[in-house]
Parts: structure tokens; sequence; C-alpha cells
């Protein structure tokens, strides 16, 4: 059995990743820790766990948890997973880092959007970026794994196909995206009470996401040369979910044959991206690590309607990063994942 790490394990994705690897046949949850709730019970902080999880929460201490660990999980607030990594922590264990940190290779880029000093330049080259449909053969190899956001994992997947097989003018990309309150995390914030959301819709970080420059990172990498784009985020009154709805034009003469036959040379051998006959929706993918994509051509402006859609604390946090693990340990990529959508 290879034993897990979890530091920050009472916020959303922390419960999820217990949630998942409590049920992973090759698992054993050897730490856990939370700052807020060090000394308390697991299953007292989250009853739903009676009998499955009691152990006692632990200290954030990243040389402990990696003392009682093979794979350390960080669910953190950008800026801190930098300061506890290190080169000698990686060397003979997997750490695997939902938080931004290791997603963006430039030190600068990372600084000038997240508005911090970044302490961990030194392996910010060893960190692979964790988008197991793209970059899986790295994974293979890696023991610092940088998990995708989850605007991010939705809004690259949807437009990857398009962008590599050159289909659509990259200047054009415009991303429409929208997502549940948990993408927000469990700290009370007034913004995501019940009644300051519950009945209306709202753009966020217009112009200014942290996750635009992830996203054009990796669509550049695939494109081949540097992409800019729009990335407008908006807060839906749901607790869980997201959907990207992405527009581009098309380049003359690119066929919808071309469009279908580049979707599916990416992705009909992926067992976690779903090519769907229907336009996706949140509640198909509630619960799963599935990504669903479909996409429609409007024929009078000649530009590409391309939807994607997943659960943002699956997927796009706590599945992907599951999925990751057991890709860097050799196991079936689906392991503890093969789920249905909870409707």
């Amino acid at each position: 059995m290879v034993k897990v790490g979890i530091i920050g394990a009472t916020g959303y994705a922390g419960k999820e990743l217990v949630n998942i690897l409590a049920g992973h046949e090759k698992v054993k949850i050897s730490y856990l820790a939370s700052h807020s709730y060090q000394g308390m019970i697991y299953s007292d902080v989250y009853p739903s766990f009676y009998g499955i999880e009691d152990d006692e929460l632990k200290e954030d201490d990243i040389v402990k948890a990696a003392n009682e660990s093979d794979v350390i999980f960080l669910t953190l607030p950008h800026s801190l997973s930098s300061q506890l990594v290190t080169k000698e922590i990686i060397k003979d264990k997997i750490v695997i880092d939902l938080g931004a940190d290791f997603r963006l290779k430039d030190k600068n880029v990372y600084e000038a959007w997240y508005k911090c000093e970044h302490k961990g330049e030194s392996l910010l080259n060893e960190a692979v970026y964790g988008l197991p449909e793209i970059h899986r053969e790295e994974i293979k190899k890696a023991h610092l794994i940088a998990n995708p956001g989850c605007y991010t994992t939705c809004s690259i997947l949807t437009l990857y196909p398009l962008v590599k097989n050159h289909l659509i003018k990259t200047e054009s990309i415009i991303i429409d995206a929208k997502s549940g309150v948990s993408g927000a995390g469990r700290g009370a914030k007034i913004d995501n009470i019940f009644c300051e959301v519950n009945e209306s819709v709202k753009a966020y970080s217009v112009t200014t996401h942290r996750h635009t420059p992830e996203i054009e990172q990796e669509l550049s990498y695939a494109a081949g040369n540097d992409i800019k784009l729009t990335f407008t985020p908006h807060l839906i009154p749901m607790q869980r979910g997201i959907l990207a709805t992405c527009y581009a034009s098309l380049i003359s003469g690119v066929t919808e044959k071309d469009i279908k036959m580049a979707y599916e040379e990416a992705y009909n051998n992926e067992v976690f991206v779903r090519l769907t006959p229907y336009l996706p929706q949140t509640r198909f993918t509630k619960g799963t690590n599935f990504v669903d994509i479909s996409f429609k051509v409007d024929e009078r402006t000649g530009r590409i309607v391309a939807i994607g859609a997943l659960d943002n604390l699956i997927k796009g946090a706590a599945g992907q990063a599951v999925e990751n693990m057991n890709i860097a340990l050799g196991y079936d990529e689906s392991l503890s994942l093969k789920r249905i959508a909870l409707i």
C-alpha cells in the first residue's frame, strides 16, 4: 500500500481527496493535516466520514508528512506551497500541488498575476503541469506535479484540439466561463454567502483572473506561438461545476469534419474526456472525473462555439490529482475514479 498525506485536508478539495482516496485499493491515508482544525477528529469536522476516516488532524508540516508518506497532496492557498516544497522532499517523494505555485513556468508571470513573491523558483523546471491528456508521459516520471486549476482544465481541454491543429484564429479566442460557489473555497467570504449568491449571476475578476496566464501558457505550447485571449469568469448560484463556452473564428476553409476529426484524434482514447452528442451540462459531470465537450459551427459568422463542462472539485481538483498520482505510480489511471454523475 502506498502511504498518502494530505495537507489542507479540510477544504473542499481536501475533503474530496479524502473521499476518493478512502476507497482507493492501493492507498493508505497516513497523514491528514489542517491548520484550522489541528487536533480535531476528521469525522467531527465532516460527520459524513464517521466510521470511515476518524483520524486526528495533525499540523500542516510537510517534513513530518514526508516522513510518514510516499505521496503528499497540498491543497493550500497560493504562495504557501512554494515556501514548503524542497528539492530534498521531492527527491524520493511525490508531491502533487493543487494550488497555483508551480503551474506557471515563468516566475515573473506568476508574480505579476498573483501579486506576491514566488519562493520556489529553483523548482519551476522540476514541476510538470498535471493535465494527463496533454502531459501524460512527463507525469509518469514526475516528482512534483502542478495540478491544473478548474477553469483552466475545462478551457484548455475544450480548445486544445482546435489550437494544436491550427483550425482557429488564436487572436479571436474568447472564453465565457461559469463556476459553482465551491470554486471559491470553504473560507467565509461575504460575496459567497447564500443571500449574496442566490438568485444572481455575476462576472468577476474581469480581465484579471489568475487562471488566464495558465490557459495562455498551455495553449501557446500547443499552437507553437504566443496566445493572448479573453477570459471572463462568472459565479453561478450552485455548489459545484464549471461550464466554459469558448468562441473563436475559424481559419478559412476549415470544415466541421476537420474539427470533428481533430477532437476524435485528441480524445478518442482518453478515459475521462467524453465527446458528447449533446451540449454539455454541469449536472452530467457532477461528482465525476469526466469533462464533457461538444461544439457547434456557426456557418453564418464563420465561428465555432466549443463547450466544456466538468466538476470543479473532481476533474478540476481532487479527481485529477488522484489521476496524476495513479499515472506517476504506474497504476491504472482510473483507479478510484470510475463514478457516475450525482444527479
